[in-house]
């Protein structure tokens, strides 16, 4: 069962399998605080084992996603000096290598500021609906710093080439220019974002959960492990998943036409 913590700068809603996270800090426009990323590490780890949360849905209260970082976590880092803005920078990673791992379905709902730290977390998702109005960006070398941690997650959603250009000019850009580079998925009218969101959760439950979060380990261990051995371990994985409950009841309700226990 999820474990869910008591958090002050997030609002969690559990339904349906869907678990939804509000980032909630209005008057930064939810800036990512160093206790944002702290609660939301505990979140991950309440979940990671419960196989009844399917979906996770990342999104931002009053009309915006995320603006970034807290500049004021930042002053307050430099009372403490440089390892203390080491370990806040390296903190916000590890949190989106978690959530880039999770075993869900990530969803992230993106309007108004998707800026640095927020444009991290749209880039980790593994599903992104974006609002026409979006204002998309990488400001962080026009404050004389530089994207640490949310690099290497933006070249691997949009490419080098791209990314070089985005974060050596700061430049700001809207939702459909984002689904043009890649970085969402679907770009529609605000009117329309739960809409669209509603049309993913119910494509998302149609889906296996242990299949669909062995296949997002699969998908992500292509970047770093050998081919070969990728696919003899794939192989081992398919072997015990056709004979598993999930590929056994899969496999009766297609036979008899109904749908899956999971897809109910």
């Amino acid at each position: 069962m999820a474990d869910l913590p008591n958090c002050e700068t997030l609002l969690l809603n559990l339904e349906a399998g869907v678990l939804n996270v509000t980032l909630n800090r209005p008057d930064s426009r939810n800036a990512m605080s160093l206790a944002m990323v702290h609660e939301l590490r505990a979140v991950l780890e309440g979940v990671r084992h419960d196989a009844n949360v399917r979906a996770l849905v990342l999104r931002g209260a009053a009309g915006h996603f995320c603006a970034g970082g807290d500049i004021k976590d930042m002053a307050g880092a430099r009372a403490k000096g440089g390892d203390a803005y080491r370990e806040l920078n390296r903190a916000f990673g590890a949190m989106l290598e978690e959530f880039q791992a999770a075993p869900q379905v990530v969803i992230a709902v993106l309007e108004g500021a998707v800026l640095g730290g927020g444009f991290g977390l749209a880039c980790i998702s593994d599903i992104a609906i974006a609002a026409e109005s979006c204002k998309f960006g990488l400001p962080e070398t026009t404050l004389g710093i530089l994207p640490a941690q949310i690099a290497p997650f933006v070249v691997k959603r949009v490419g080098l080439t791209q990314a070089r250009r985005l974060a050596l000019t700061a430049a700001r850009f809207d939702g459909l220019e984002a689904l043009h580079l890649g970085l969402v998925h679907y770009c529609e009218s605000s009117e329309n974002l739960d809409v669209r969101l509603a049309e993913v959760l119910d494509q998302v439950r149609k889906c296996a959960p242990g299949a669909n979060a062995q296949t997002k380990a699969l998908l992500l261990a292509t970047e770093t492990q050998e081919l070969g051995a990728l696919l003899d371990s794939a192989a081992e994985q398919f072997a015990a998943a056709v004979t598993g409950a999930e590929g056994i009841e899969g496999t009766m309700a297609f036979v008899q036409k109904r749908a899956p226990k999971w897809a109910l």
